[in-house]
């Protein structure tokens, strides 16, 4: 009539997973019923992931007098040792009661010799019962002081207490037990019991069962004896059903229909392995320093509920051993691994001892002893401790940021500076020098520079449809336009020195109508490029994940378009370089092509480079590089063509006529 030694089992592996104690030691009995629960409960354990750190025998002991001395000795001493040096702090104990005194007299004896401590947190089975006067005896039990014991399910019974208030040795005078018991318990004796009675004191009859201390008398019906209560009612059923069957020889055993709510208003039955569906109940063991104890209920394991309801316990009704300062205690192997960790099994180790290791970049733990480390979903990112995943942040060349500013900056100041430019040549177009270098492309090659200028804030701020198709094609064919006007100047002034040799007969081609041409026919092949890019694949706006961020971004569509683009804005700076080159040897009236070669030879320099720079990067700082080179190349048509001119007009006003000029060619000739 004892519950199902599984359900104790159970409620031991839930016990120590719900307060994530993985590593334990084992103290059992030294008997067969100690071998078989070591063997059945490791099984269970480690399906659960919980270890044993050591198993050990409960000890025997043996009294020693020497000189009216007693002292003890036992048959081992090894579970002290590992009681002493184990990282456990939670020990799993099993055995009847008289066979795991020498235990107790063993950590008492250790305790009074070195006054240190072998507090842990005991675990014990129904079968041990610290409140067994045997196991009590004359020794203080204060090292289990906040033990967790199962013990055999009870209820309260009516009456019951009732009846041990009322209780009466008079009325059981043939008892021997009860008479002996009271004796015990009271230091007296019932008249008559023994014929001497000078020796004893006569009990008076007020003496009472609930006087005593609960170590020698406990009020409440044990967990036993409502397992007798039952079994008796049980049987008492089982017979009426029986005597009162129609068939004499019933196919299964009579207990298994059994079937009743008892006094306590429980339901009781056997499982089909006659077992009393019943269950444990969980107490905590509260020790005082007079050597007395309270039992508090803090939980249940009850065998007639669903799995995942069968475990209860209250953790705050809890009284922890002293050592721990009423904190829940830790019992691992190795410290938790926190969320953003994860564990490394260490080999030949059991899987309770691990090193804990950060997650990798990218990956998160969010749960504490994570055995992995996973990826985020897709817009979320790991933040910095890598314990949770974060919404990434939409990043894009802002135009408050420190490099948005910069750039913008750099850009506006271009442009006021182009149109500056542009501002002195209108005021000094009658000049000789101004006259020299072709003013209508000189003007066109100006508005052109200050528009490349202020196409790059196209690129800055969030993308959008309009932006994305707007920014390559006024970048391609405003840069066009202005290598265009460079290779009209270069075109020009090798017809004009081919022109003024005696006898030329291509005076005909200088003038306007060559350049507009040259301008022409040269923005109108980057225009139809750019025609067929955005009627075939044209840029859009999209956004691309990346470890820490969503970087929005225009998608160009068509990468060959786009390199289409720019391979074409190299194949006239590459014709433009070559001209200006070959005729760099001209007279100084026409050595504007020096200044050609150079501003070529920058522009060339800056796009080669972009190329590698421009796919080694990602995100806002791809557009970066991009304005960058829009600048840089626009900084040098302007720089090489514009400033020798300039300073000439600004500075050097004597050098800004026609004589000079003349007398300079002259000379030269």
């Amino acid at each position: 009539m004892v519950p199902n030694e599984a359900a104790q089992y159970d409620g031991i592996v839930q016990l120590l997973s719900y307060f994530s104690w993985t590593w334990v030691g084992l103290i059992v009995s030294d008997d067969n019923q100690g071998e078989e629960f070591v063997q059945s409960l490791k099984s269970v354990l480690s399906r659960n992931s919980i270890c044993v750190a050591f198993t050990e025998k409960a000890p025997f002991f043996f009294p020693q007098t020497v000189n009216g001395l007693t002292y003890y000795e036992f048959s081992s001493v090894t579970v002290l040792k590992n009681l002493i040096f184990t990282k456990a702090n939670v020990i799993v104990a099993y055995g009847v009661t008289s066979l795991m005194i020498g235990l107790n007299i063993l950590l008492r004896s250790y305790e009074q010799s070195t006054r240190k401590s072998t507090e842990k947190v005991w675990v014990t089975t129904a079968q041990w019962d610290f409140s067994s006067k045997v196991f009590l005896n004359d020794w203080h039990v204060k090292h289990f002081h906040g033990s967790l014991s199962f013990t055999v399910h009870k209820n309260n019974v009516p009456r019951f207490k009732t009846f041990l208030q009322e209780f009466n040795p008079y009325q059981h005078r043939d008892s021997n037990f009860f008479q002996y018991f009271w004796h015990d318990a009271f230091d007296c004796i019932s008249p008559n019991f023994y014929k001497n009675t000078q020796n004893f004191k006569i009990c008076t009859g007020e003496e009472k069962l609930e006087s005593l201390p609960q170590t020698v008398f406990e009020m409440n019906m044990s967990g036993d004896s409502y397992s007798i209560y039952n079994a008796v009612y049980a049987l008492a059923y089982a017979l009426d059903n029986l005597y009162s069957s129609e068939n004499p020889k019933p196919s299964h055993h009579p207990l298994q229909k059994i079937n009743f709510n008892n006094s306590a208003g429980e339901e009781v039955f056997f499982n089909d392995n006659m077992e009393l569906s019943t269950g444990y109940d969980l107490v905590n063991w509260v020790v005082f320093p007079n050597k007395s104890f309270m039992k508090v209920s803090i939980g249940a394991i009850d065998s007639k509920t669903s799995s995942d309801q069968r475990f209860t316990i209250k953790k705050d009704a809890i009284t922890w051993p002293n050592i721990f300062n009423q904190t829940v205690p830790e019992s691992t192997c190795t410290e938790r691994c926190h969320p953003g960790y994860y564990m490394k099994i260490l080999e030949g180790q059991p899987s309770c001892c691990y090193h804990c290791l950060g997650c990798p970049e990218g990956t998160i733990s969010n749960q504490t002893n994570a055995h992995h480390c996973y990826k985020c979903p897709e817009e979320e990112c790991p933040n910095k401790k890598r314990n949770r995943c974060v919404p990434k942040v939409i990043t894009f060349l802002t135009y408050d940021g420190p490099l948005g500013i910069c750039l913008v900056s750099a850009a506006v100041f271009l442009s006021l500076l182009t149109a500056s430019v542009f501002g002195i040549f209108i005021r000094h177009r009658n000049t000789p020098i101004v006259k020299a270098t072709n003013r209508d492309l000189t003007y066109r090659l100006l508005i052109s520079i200050f528009l490349c200028f202020l196409c790059s804030l196209i690129f800055i701020g969030q993308p959008s449809t309009v932006t994305c198709l707007l920014r390559q094609v006024a970048f391609g064919n405003i840069f066009t336009f202005a290598l265009s006007c460079v290779l009209a100047k270069t075109i020009t002034v090798v017809i004009a020195f081919i022109a003024t040799n005696p006898g030329g007969k291509i005076i005909k081609w200088v003038g306007k109508k060559l350049s507009n041409y040259i301008i022409f026919f040269c923005s109108a092949i980057q225009a139809g490029i750019c025609a067929i890019w955005l009627g075939t694949s044209p840029p859009f706006p999209d956004k691309v994940s990346q470890s820490a961020e969503i970087v929005a971004q225009c998608n160009e569509g068509s990468s060959t378009m786009f390199y289409i683009v720019l391979g074409y804005l190299g194949f006239l700076a590459s014709v433009s370089f070559t001209l200006a080159y070959l005729t760099r040897k001209l007279p100084d009236t026409f050595n504007e092509a020096k200044f050609i070669t150079f501003s070529m030879l920058v522009f060339c320099s800056v796009w080669i480079s972009f190329i590698p720079t421009y796919l080694s990067t990602k995100g806002k700082y791809m557009v970066a590089v991009e304005i960058f080179s829009i600048l840089a190349s626009g900084v040098g048509l302007l720089s090489f063509i514009f400033a020798p001119k300039v300073y000439i007009i600004l500075l050097k006003p004597n050098m800004n006529i026609k004589d000079h000029l003349f007398k300079k060619g002259k000379s030269i000739k």
